[in-house]
């Protein structure tokens, strides 16, 4: 493979990731009530035009598609997965590193769980890939058992963050990224927050006066 190649591989996996990012961050700050909501007053784009009262959103609604914006950043993030190890091997599915195998398998079955029902995916295994389980080192894991025709469940395979994670390995480890932002200058947070599954935590310096105690 020629390094430009490599290189625009690479680029393909960092943009799927950025936009998981700020796919994240969008639906933290919708939740939170901090993403602003504002949209054209008036837009065209080629022959159409739209107005404020066309394309406005509710907070109700907003929340509703930032849940949905996250959703089909992991399937972008899936699918690049999936193209990336494709280019790299010849015969992903056969190959002799069973963590190649395992991490073309996941990619490729969560891609078309989303490609056949992108609002409510579902699984579709094919019958080679049935009772069986796949697993990148301590990464992502992906059981088979049962799941053909099953709702897409992040407890399936291990959520999002098992996928961004993936992406890395396949960038990184697979195919030799040097640039992975250790000398990365990032702004530092504006809050202090913490985040387990949905469940949201954020700092605060002062206790609401409304507040009350829970015994």
């Amino acid at each position: 493979m020629q390094l430009t190649e490599k290189k625009a591989i690479i680029l393909e996996l960092k943009l799927a990731e950025l936009q998981f990012r700020l796919a994240i961050a969008v639906r933290l700050a919708t939740t939170l009530e901090n993403q602003p909501l504002d949209v054209p007053t008036e837009w065209t784009h080629g022959k159409h035009r739209v107005l404020y009262e066309e394309i406005a959103l509710r907070q109700d609604q907003a929340d509703i598609a930032a849940n949905y914006l996250k959703q089909t950043a992991t399937y972008l993030m899936a699918l690049a997965i999936k193209e990336a190890i494709k280019k790299i091997y010849a015969d992903p599915k056969n190959h002799q590193d069973k963590n190649i195998v395992a991490a073309y398998q996941i990619s490729r079955l969560i891609r078309n769980a989303f490609a056949h029902s992108p609002i409510r995916p579902i699984w579709h295994i094919d019958p080679d890939c049935r009772d069986r389980k796949f697993v990148v080192d301590d990464i992502i894991t992906l059981n088979t058992k049962g799941l053909d025709g099953k709702p897409f469940d992040w407890r399936h395979y291990g959520g999002l963050l098992a996928l961004f994670r993936l992406s890395k390995y396949v960038r990184i480890q697979l195919l030799g990224d040097t640039d992975i932002g250790k000398n990365r200058k990032i702004p530092p947070p504006r809050n202090i927050i913490y985040q387990q599954g949905n469940l949201i935590l954020k700092k605060i310096d002062e206790l609401p006066k409304d507040a009350k105690r829970i015994y």
